[in-house]
C-alpha cells in the first residue's frame, strides 16, 4: 500500500487490488465443523476481512476486486482447463499446440507412435532411433485401430486423467499433496494418511521443466527463491541403463529393469538395485515364498508421504524381493530389494544402488549388510574412506573399461560402451512431477469435463461455462474416493444428442483460482474474455510480486506454468507473469515464536488500532527492521510511533484539547540549513520508499520532525512537504492534517514532493584533525574550501596547537572532506 500510493504521488498508474482465495480444504473443513454451507461462512468471512482492511486504510481498487468462489469468476478458470485440456505439447518447438495441430500430423505420417506412447518425428525424415537405440521400431498412424488412437491422443493431453499413487485422507475424505501431510498425518485434522492407487486429473507440467528452469534469470527474484525452483524441478543430466532379472518370470519371457542415474561411471560398484515398493516389476519378480512379506512392508510404508519417505535423516527399512539383477558392465548377480526410499514418480521408479558412492545407499548396505565396493578415488590419489560414502567426483578404479579416467571421461565413455550394445542411452530426468489436479471435495471449480458411458473424458462447449457447482445440503465428504458430488443426482446426469454421459465428481484444487487472478485483476467485469488482449498489454507483466517463501514451489510454480501455456496460445504477451518478487519477513509473536491460535501469541489489529490507530499500527510494523527480516512483535513499542505521530498533530495543528498548544504553521520562508534537511529527506524518503527500505524512511521523518520541533514557527512549505512525505505512511493523520492546514481536496492525487538537487549539499563540513593519528580537535570550514585553507585552518586550533607547539611537522595530510592529520617529531 506505501509503495502504491508512493507511485502513484510520482504520476505512475498502479494496479493494487484485492481478491479472495476462497475454494479450497481449510474452507470447507471449518463449513463441516460448523455445519454452515461453505458459501456462507465464505461470504462471511470476505466481509470481515474487506472491513479490517479498509480499516488499516489499504488503498485498493474495490471496483477490481475478484472471489475466486464466484462462477463469473471460476468460468474462466474452467476455461483456461479446457485450454490445456484440448493441447498439447510439441517438444521439438517447446510450446503448446492445438490437440488437432497433433491430429495432423499423425494423418500426415510426419509424425510415429514409440512403443512406450511417446511422439516422435517420423523416422524416415529424421531417426526414432536416436530414442530408442539401435532397434528401428514404430506405430504407423494409419495401422492403428480407433481405439489405439484415442489413447494416444489421450496421451498427448496438458490436462489427462491417469491411475496414480496419491495421499489418501479417509478422515477429511479426499487426496492430499505432499506438502499436506506431515509424518503420515494431515495437516489440517491430524488425521491418518495412506498411499493407494486412484484415477486422477494431472496436468503435464514436466512438459515445461525445461522453461521453467532457463526462464528463472531473466526474473528479478531472490537468488535462495529460484534456487528452491531449480531444486524443485531438479533437472539431472545422466544416462538410463537397463539392468536384465536374472531368471525369466515367465517361459519366453524376458524382464529388465531400467534405472536413471547421474554416475554411470559408478556401475562397476553397484552391489544391489532397489525398486519403489509400488514398481509395477514387484509383483512380477518375487517368488511366490516372498510375496507374504512384500505386501506387508507395503502396508507398513502406505501411510507414509513421499516427503517423508525421502527424509535424508529416516532410518532406512526394506525387504529383500527374492529376485536377482544382472549388472551390464561386468555380469555380476546383484540383489533387488524394494525400499521406501526409492520412489515412483523420480526417475524410473528404480535406482542401482552404489553404497560406496552414495550416503543413502551406504546407510542401507550397513543395515543389510551388503557389499561395499569403491570404484572412485578421490583426484589427489589418496584412497576414500571406507567408513562413509565418497560422493565427490574423481577418477575411477576397480573400473576395467575406464580405469584412471576423471568423472566426466568415464561417464561418456561408459555410456556409450552400453549404448552400442543396447543397454543404456543418454538421458535428461527431473524431480518435477505431473500435478495432480484433482480432489475428492465439494468446496472446489467442477471439471469442464463430461465422462461417456466408457467412463472416456468429453469437454464440455465452452459456451456451457460456467459449471456451476450444485447447491446441496449434503456436501460433507463421503469417506471413500467417492467425491460428494457423486450426490448430486440432478447435476450429475446430463443426455446431449441422446447419448447419456456424467459429470466429473472431483473438483479442481485450491491452485486454480490462484493461478491467474493477477489477469483477473486487469479486466474483472469483462464477459466475453478472461482479460482483454490491449488491457493485458498495456499492464503486464506484474512489477511487483509481494508474498511469502511459501509460495516458492507451489502457488509461483503453477502460475508460471499457466502463463506460459497461454502464453503459447497467443492469449498473453509476456513469457513470464511476475517480474520481480521480494519475500516478506515473517513477524513473530512477543514470545519470539510464530503466531498462532494454539500458541495464544496473535495480535488482533481490532485491538491495535481500537488503542493507538490504524497510521501507528501501519508506521510500528514498518519500523520495526528491513521489510525481509524476521522479527517478534512488540506491543509497548508502539507507544513510540503514537508518540511520534501526536509530535507531528502538535507542531502542525496545535492541541484541541490544551489551548496553550497552538499550531506552529508560518507564513515564512524556510531557513537554509532547514531547507537543505528537507531537500534531502525528500530524496532519502523517495529513494527509501522505492526500495522498500520503509524503516529507514520512518527514521528520516523523525529526524527531520524533530528539527521542525525546535522551530517557534514552521514554515507552510516545509509543513506541506512534510505532509505529503508522512501520507503514504500514515495516510488517515496526513490527511486530517492536510485539511487543517487549509487544503479542501485529498492530497491522494497531490504530486510527490521534488527536490532540488543544488540544496543537497552542505554548506559548510566538519573534519576531524588529527596529530600522529590521534584525535586532538575537529573543524568547520566551507565544503569549497581548498586543501591550503582547510590545512591552515586546522593547524590553528587550540587543540592542535598544544601538541604541535615546539616540534617539527614531517608531514600536513589532507584525506578529501573525511579527516586532517599531522606528523610531527
Amino acid at each position: 500500500d506505501i509503495l502504491s500510493r508512493y507511485w502513484r504521488s510520482s504520476g505512475f498508474n498502479v494496479l493494487h487490488t484485492m481478491g479472495w482465495d476462497a475454494f479450497g480444504l481449510p474452507a470447507e473443513q471449518y463449513a463441516v465443523k460448523t455445519n454452515t454451507h461453505p458459501a456462507e461462512t465464505t461470504k462471511k468471512n470476505v466481509a470481515r476481512f474487506r472491513e479490517q482492511i479498509r480499516m488499516l486504510g489499504l488503498s485498493y481498487d474495490w471496483e477490481r476486486e475478484v472471489d475466486t468462489t464466484d462462477p463469473k469468476y471460476y468460468r474462466w478458470s474452467q476455461w483456461i482447463f479446457l485450454q490445456l485440456f484440448n493441447s498439447y505439447f510439441d517438444p521439438g518447438e517447446q510450446r503448446a499446440k492445438p490437440i488437432g495441430h497433433l491430429v495432423n500430423e499423425l494423418e500426415n505420417e510426419n509424425l510415429v507412435v514409440a512403443p512406450d506412447g511417446t511422439i516422435h518425428v517420423n523416422p524416415t525424415l529424421e531417426g526414432l532411433e536416436r530414442v530408442v537405440g539401435e532397434v528401428r521400431v514404430e506405430r504407423v498412424w494409419r495401422e492403428l485401430s480407433p481405439e489405439e488412437r484415442r489413447e494416444v491422443i489421450e496421451d498427448q493431453r496438458l490436462a489427462y486423467v491417469a491411475e496414480v499413487p496419491v495421499n489418501w485422507c479417509p478422515g477429511l475424505g479426499t487426496v492430499l499433496a505432499n506438502e499436506e501431510v506431515i509424518d503420515g498425518k494431515s495437516e489440517v485434522g491430524g488425521f491418518p494418511v495412506e498411499r493407494r492407487p486412484m484415477r486422477q486429473w494431472m496436468l503435464r507440467i514436466t512438459a515445461y521443466a525445461e522453461r521453467l528452469l532457463k526462464d528463472l534469470e531473466i526474473l528479478d527474484w531472490p537468488e535462495s527463491l529460484k534456487e528452491m525452483q531449480r531444486n524443485w524441478i531438479g533437472k539431472s543430466v545422466g544416462a538410463e541403463v537397463d539392468f536384465e532379472i536374472d531368471v525369466p518370470v515367465s517361459e519366453g519371457e524376458d524382464l529388465s529393469i531400467t534405472v536413471f542415474t547421474t554416475r554411470p561411471d559408478t556401475l562397476y560398484g553397484a552391489t544391489y538395485m532397489v525398486l519403489a515398493p509400488e514398481h509395477p516389476l514387484v509383483d512380477r519378480i518375487c517368488p511366490p515364498e516372498r510375496r507374504e512379506t512384500i505386501e506387508a512392508y507395503r502396508t507398513q510404508v502406505s501411510g507414509k508421504s513421499e516427503r517423508d519417505r525421502v527424509a535424508e535423516t529416516k532410518e532406512k527399512t526394506g525387504v529383500f524381493t527374492g529376485a536377482y539383477a544382472i549388472n551390464p558392465v561386468n555380469d555380476a548377480r546383484i540383489p533387488i530389494y524394494i525400499a521406501d526410499y526409492v520412489v515412483m514418480g523420480y526417475g524410473t521408479g528404480a535406482i542401482m544402488a552404489v553404497p560406496a558412492h552414495d550416503e543413502r545407499d551406504y546407510a542401507f548396505a550397513k543395515k543389510f549388510d551388503l557389499p561395499i565396493k569403491y570404484v572412485v578415488n578421490p583426484t589427489k590419489g589418496d584412497l576414500p574412506k571406507e567408513d562413509r560414502a565418497f560422493v565427490e567426483e574423481g577418477v575411477a578404479i576397480n573400473s576395467p573399461l575406464i580405469d584412471g579416467m576423471p568423472t566426466e571421461a568415464a561417464k561418456d565413455r561408459i555410456t556409450a560402451a552400453l549404448a552400442r550394445e543396447g543397454n543404456a542411452h543418454r538421458a535428461v530426468n527431473y524431480k518435477l512431477r505431473d500435478w495432480l489436479f484433482s480432489r475428492q471435495r465439494y468446496w472446489g471449480e467442477p471439471f469442464p469435463i463430461l465422462l461417456d458411458e466408457e467412463r472416456r473424458p468429453v469437454a464440455v462447449n465452452e459456451d456451457e461455462l460456467p459449471i456451476t457447482l450444485p447447491d446441496m445440503a449434503d456436501f460433507k465428504p463421503t469417506g471413500t474416493p467417492e467425491p460428494p458430488l457423486s450426490k448430486a443426482a440432478d447435476w450429475l446426469n446430463i443426455t446431449i444428442d441422446g447419448k447419456h454421459y456424467t459429470r466429473e465428481t472431483n473438483v479442481m484444487p485450491q491452485w486454480a483460482g490462484s493461478c491467474w487472478y493477477y489477469l483477473r485483476y486487469i479486466d474483472p467485469k469483462n464477459d466475453n474474455r478472461f482479460v482483454d488482449a490491449l488491457k493485458e498489454r498495456y499492464w503486464m507483466p506484474v512489477d511487483l510480486y509481494v508474498g511469502g517463501a511459501e509460495h516458492a514451489v507451489l502457488h509461483l510454480l503453477y502460475s508460471r506454468f499457466w502463463h506460459k501455456i497461454l502464453y503459447d496460445q497467443g492469449q498473453v504477451s509476456t513469457p513470464e507473469p511476475f517480474m520481480r518478487l521480494v519475500n516478506q519477513g515473517i513477524i513473530l509473536g512477543e514470545d519470539g515464536q510464530k503466531m498462532s491460535k494454539a500458541r495464544g501469541n496473535v495480535v488482533n489489529p481490532d485491538d491495535i488500532v481500537r488503542d493507538y490507530g490504524a497510521d501507528s499500527f501501519r508506521l510500528y510494523e514498518m519500523y520495526m527492521g528491513p521489510l525481509e527480516a524476521m522479527k517478534p512483535w512488540a506491543t509497548r513499542d508502539i507507544v513510540g510511533m503514537s508518540r511520534f505521530l501526536n509530535a507531528v498533530w502538535r507542531n502542525l495543528v496545535g492541541d484541541e484539547e490544551d489551548p496553550k498548544v497552538k499550531p506552529k504553521v508560518v507564513s515564512e520562508p524556510i531557513p537554509g540549513a532547514l531547507e537543505r534537511l528537507m531537500n534531502r529527506t525528500i530524496k532519502k524518503v523517495g529513494d527509501d520508499i522505492a526500495a522498500m527500505r520503509f524503516n529507514t524512511a520512518i527514521a528520516e521523518l523523525i529526524k527531520l520532525n524533530n528539527e521542525m520541533t525546535k522551530l517557534t514557527g514552521i514554515p507552510r512549505d516545509l509543513a506541506e512537504t512534510f505532509v505529503l512525505m508522512l501520507s503514504p505512511l500514515a495516510p488517515h493523520i496526513a490527511e486530517e492534517i492536510w485539511s487543517r492546514l487549509g487544503h479542501t481536496k485529498t492530497l491522494a492525487h497531490r504530486p510527490w514532493p521534488e527536490y532540488d538537487p543544488k540544496k543537497l549539499a552542505e554548506s559548510t563540513m566538519e573534519l576531524p584533525v588529527q596529530v600522529n593519528g590521534k584525535l586532538r580537535d575537529k573543524i568547520s570550514v566551507p565544503t569549497d574550501a581548498d586543501e591550503a585553507t582547510i590545512l591552515q585552518a586546522a593547524q590553528a586550533t587550540p587543540g592542535v596547537q598544544q601538541w604541535i607547539n615546539g616540534k617539527e611537522i614531517k608531514k600536513r595530510l589532507y584525506v578529501p572532506k573525511k579527516l586532517v592529520n599531522f606528523v610531527v617529531a
